[in-house]
């Protein structure tokens, strides 16, 4: 079966959830004899020379703008007259703003599935014309996709309540790799000037609905443990006035500013944190609390719908509500008053293998489409 997959800048070493989501899946896809073809955002592929394969998945690297807003709406609709020129048997979008180019790829006569990550017009970078893209987006791919994707029980039930799409709405989570622990090894950590157990955790871009604003004023409004640092791991993708702001508020608070961290020293931030936090205001299903409990970490996040629907312990949960500074505050001085404790999380539904054959089977069913 041909795929062509679009609306993410690409992997691997590529900042972002839906590149996270994607790393993990196409190669598996890849095995289960899938011929995948990815095409990638030309601005951001870092490595020279640039791949032409990874793990099994083919890349085409295309041109494209890289002012926020605009470089997925180009890039996704190169990818779509792509896909068509080299007769894709199935399109695969992923997120709704790339979801525009739905009807037009119908209109060559494509096969489309979407993966419908979150509803991304809630964050709060957007102004008013890209929030009103990334709402079109949403109803193309209710309206004509072959078939949706959704992440989270949330996204399911939205797209039944606005559009009464209900046909053809497959429920598939992301996934976590279960870690080999690394709690003997301290390496990378050192390297950052932490030890174990002596850190709060957050992983994130620096986007204003990542909240990580608050959670500095946060901490820096209550009294820390002795020798306990905050640390973020992540970048911005764009300098925008928000992520400079935010990087001089860490600096002035004596804040850990890693980068953008992957790999085997993301993993153990994750493993020898005393407390991952997630302060977001908006969520698809995060990645990084995902990673935290493959860790057994304990953690602290926002009681959103996407994350509540995660199905964490009561005290794992803050309130979000108009005074973020002073719950998450609270929060956060309920949980750093007791021992530290590792958790134990169920983590079943979240198996990339068990993801991949999911997605197989919503291939196949958009290929051949069972009979009335």
């Amino acid at each position: 079966m041909k795929i062509t997959v679009t609306g993410l800048r690409g992997f691997p070493n590529i900042q972002g959830g839906v590149e996270t989501h994607c790393e993990e899946l196409y190669p598996r896809l890849a095995k289960l004899g899938c011929d995948v073809t990815l095409l990638r955002r030309r601005p951001f592929v870092r490595e020279t020379p640039p791949l032409a394969s990874w793990k099994g998945v083919k890349f085409r690297d295309l041109p494209a703008p890289t002012r926020m807003g605009v470089e997925a709406f180009v890039h996704t609709f190169r990818g779509v007259w792509h896909a068509f020129r080299h007769r894709a048997e199935i399109l695969h979008i992923h997120a709704i703003g790339p979801s525009v180019a739905v009807p037009f790829a119908r209109l060559l006569g494509l096969k489309v599935v979407v993966t419908h990550h979150g509803p991304d017009y809630n964050r709060l970078k957007w102004g008013r014309f890209a929030r009103f893209i990334l709402r079109t987006g949403e109803c193309f791919a209710a309206r004509w996709a072959n078939e949706i994707i959704v992440i989270s029980t949330v996204i399911r039930d939205l797209l039944g309540e606005k559009y009464s799409r209900t046909d053809g709405v497959h429920l598939i989570y992301n996934g976590v790799n279960m870690p080999q622990r690394r709690t003997e090894s301290t390496d990378s950590i050192a390297r950052m000037g932490l030890a174990p157990g002596k850190y709060i955790l957050t992983v994130g871009r620096f986007v204003e609905e990542k909240n990580f604003d608050k959670l500095i004023r946060a901490c820096a409004a209550m009294t820390l443990p002795e020798d306990c640092r905050l640390v973020i791991a992540g970048a911005a993708d764009h300098p925008t006035a928000y992520s400079e702001s935010l990087r001089e508020l860490a600096v002035r608070n004596s804040v850990v500013l890693t980068g953008m961290v992957k790999g085997d020293a993301l993993q153990e931030l994750y493993a020898h944190a005393r407390l991952f936090v997630l302060p977001s205001s908006h969520e698809g299903l995060p990645f990084t609390l995902l990673e935290a409990m493959s860790h057994g970490t304990d953690v602290l996040v926002s009681d959103i719908p996407a994350n509540c629907a995660v199905g964490l312990p009561a005290d794992c949960y803050f309130p979000y509500g108009d005074d973020v500074v002073a719950a998450l505050r609270r929060a956060l001085e309920t949980k750093l008053s007791q021992p530290p404790k590792p958790r134990a999380y169920d983590l079943a539904p979240y198996d990339w293998d068990a993801i991949a054959q999911k997605t197989l089977e919503v291939y196949e069913r958009t290929f051949s489409p069972p009979r009335p």
